[in-house]
């Protein structure tokens, strides 16, 4: 085991959770969005991971429009920071209580183009692709490896990396699937996701078969949900990974006290450094995960 000299972190800013009532500084509105990842960025993260949400209700939106506001907010301010948007909305399948065949009204599940359509139009350097399908609790979070495979085409096609999202050993195997395809370019990007309801928990033991199962070339990071994520952290560090922290995580500072994405940036800021590491800035972020140079987001014709 080799601790990480160098270590970026990703900021993960809001997410698509049901947690707007449960900390006021989650951001909803493209302008709150946008105000939360130029703070963490000035905090010292190198990616900010981006959702939208709907600006009167607060729930998960799939509006490029919202996403375009959003990046364009963030561009007008701030070249450098390496903007990653999510490619897992149009996921979310309930069944019915008593009719298993009669969805809830809560699903949302769309085909693989309407779930990067905005990833498309906008052309980010780095986007999520959540690299199989995961009970939440009674939501499922659906997808195939047919999706999957449309999805990664159209990134690679477009210059786009995807950030592989797997939160249990079985969606590394899948991953390795694609790579075998061709359909995911060389040195991967894997973001080890930990303490999902269900998935691989958020222990050094999970932490270390994900990692030892990634193929040899790949870079890595790692998140913990709640209290966990700090503790992840270090243990990413340790184990050679880079960070995510963020509200879609965490909502917590401490026990009983609501964080900020720049707390929970500038926090895992002293645990890197506490560590002996050092934080990379975005143009050696850029570098170390091999991305495109960044562009202004183009108006749509």
């Amino acid at each position: 085991m080799q601790t990480n000299p160098e270590v970026f972190i990703t900021c993960a800013v809001t997410g698509s959770g049901d947690t707007v009532k449960r900390n006021p500084h989650v951001p909803v509105t493209p302008a709150e969005i946008a105000d939360a990842a130029l703070a963490a960025a000035a905090a010292g993260a190198s990616i900010v991971h981006l959702h939208a949400r709907d600006p009167e209700t607060g729930k998960n939106s799939r509006n490029t429009a919202l996403f375009r506001e959003a990046v364009e907010r963030i561009r007008e301010r701030n070249m450098d920071v390496i903007v990653n948007l999510t490619g897992g909305n149009g996921g979310d399948l309930i069944f019915g209580a008593d009719e298993p065949l009669k969805l809830d009204p809560n699903t949302d599940v769309v085909g693989p183009d309407e779930r990067i359509a905005h990833i498309v139009e906008l052309r980010p350097e780095i986007a999520s692709l959540d690299c199989g399908s995961l009970n939440f609790d009674d939501v499922i979070y659906a997808t195939t490896p047919s999706y999957l495979r449309r999805m990664a085409s159209t990134m690679q096609r477009l210059g786009i990396k995807p950030e592989i999202e797997v939160f249990d050993l079985g969606h590394v195997e899948l991953a390795k699937q694609l790579m075998s395809e061709g359909l995911i370019d060389a040195n991967p990007h894997f973001q080890l996701c930990l303490g999902i309801k269900y998935g691989a928990p958020a222990t050094p033991d999970a932490m270390k078969a994900l990692r030892d199962a990634l193929p040899r070339n790949a870079t890595w990071s790692a998140f913990g949900i709640g209290r966990l994520q700090m503790p992840m952290v270090a243990q990413s560090i340790l184990m050679g990974g880079n960070v995510r922290v963020g509200l879609e995580d965490n909502l917590y500072l401490d026990r009983g006290t609501v964080a900020t994405n720049e707390q929970l940036v500038r926090r895992a800021v002293s645990v890197i450094e506490l560590m002996g590491s050092r934080v990379l800035g975005p143009a050696e972020t850029r570098t170390k995960l091999g991305l495109r140079t960044v562009e202004r987001v183009m108006q749509p014709a």
